[in-house]
């Protein structure tokens, strides 16, 4: 049991580092995110790390391999328009850079941070393990990467400026061709 804990804890980090990335990124390029809008990012990133295992654990392994075959894509375009968008905010004028809050942005990161849970959910099925407490587990430790990363990105944001959203766009293009290429 305490080996399965851990293993599920080591999944959890692995799996919360995008979430992190990009909360680190959105940390740095939206200087005035309240705490509530940073406890919305934490939320819907832990809920869909959370429910990504399940919905794969119960997808199961005939659709399996289209699905994974085709979430990596999925997650790339989301991050690359998402990144690229950012990087030519940018580069325009200093004032029209969006500093505003968007349901729909943290939704569609949330889903591209999350696609690789549902690859975990399906091994789960497969290894014929229960998913609920590592889905909680894992849920638990994306939302505290999420918000440690928006509190850290906005701590150095402040040291590097405005400009700062040009890294973040590259960021998230990485993190896309990351998952892409499967590194």
């Amino acid at each position: 049991m305490a080996f399965q804990i851990i293993s599920t804890l080591l999944i959890a980090i692995a799996l919360a580092m995008d979430a992190f990335s990009v909360s680190l990124t959105k940390g740095f390029t939206q200087k005035n995110l309240t705490k509530n809008q940073i406890l919305y990012y934490g939320l819907f990133f832990g809920f869909f790390q959370f429910m990504m295992p399940i919905i794969g654990y119960y997808i199961g392994g005939v659709i399996s391999r289209f699905i994974v075959s085709v979430a990596s894509i999925v997650a790339f375009i989301l991050l690359l328009a998402i990144g690229l968008n950012m990087i030519r905010e940018s580069l325009g004028d200093e004032d029209e850079i969006t500093d505003s809050f968007s349901f729909r942005e943290v939704f569609i990161l949330a889903i591209a941070t999350s696609i690789d849970a549902l690859a975990v959910g399906m091994t789960y099925a497969i290894l014929g393990e229960d998913i609920l407490l590592p889905s909680a587990i894992i849920g638990i430790v994306a939302f505290l990467f999420t918000v440690a990363g928006i509190f850290l990105g906005k701590k150095i944001g402040n040291y590097f400026g405005g400009r700062f959203q040009i890294l973040g766009g590259v960021i998230l293009i990485l993190i896309g061709a990351k998952i892409l290429l499967g590194f």
